[in-house]
Parts: structure tokens; C-alpha cells; sequence
């Protein structure tokens, strides 16, 4: 799975889609092994969800596409 990807882009039926950050969810979907999967409608969503090691991907909204271009390597690392 890619790290950031539109909403309806991929197929998610097989992950635990969360609209926001669980602590609790997160571990336990991480435990299974299952994949989760992370709305975001910001640059700050995106890097909190991506800071997360049992994130694969993050969602953005389809009117949102912009976030697509955001530079990661600059958004984690200044």
C-alpha cells in the first residue's frame, strides 16, 4: 500500500480504516496483523497518522488531492 492515497483509490476491505488516531485500536489491529488505514484532511493529520508505525496508508479526501504532493521527507524532518 502507498503512504498516502485519495479516499476509494484502493481497496481497504482487508484493513482497519480509522478516521482518527486509537491508540488502543492501533495497537490491537497492529497485533493481528492487520493493515490500518488513517483519514487525514491536513498536513498535520497526515504526519501524526504517518508517525505511526501501524499505519501502512493514509486516505486523504478526493477534494483534498493536493495533499498528495506534500513533500514527506520535509514534513517529518523539516
Amino acid at each position: 500500500m502507498p503512504e498516502l492515497s485519495v479516499e476509494g483509490a484502493l481497496d481497504t476491505s482487508e484493513a482497519l480504516v480509522l478516521d482518527a488516531l486509537d491508540d488502543a485500536k492501533l495497537r490491537e489491529a497492529f497485533d493481528r496483523g492487520t493493515p490500518v488505514v488513517v483519514r487525514a484532511a491536513s498536513a498535520e493529520e497526515i504526519k501524526a497518522a504517518l508517525a505511526r508505525p501501524e499505519v501502512s496508508t493514509v486516505l486523504v479526501p478526493a477534494e483534498r488531492r493536493d495533499l498528495l504532493e506534500l513533500d514527506l521527507t520535509e514534513l517529518t524532518y523539516g
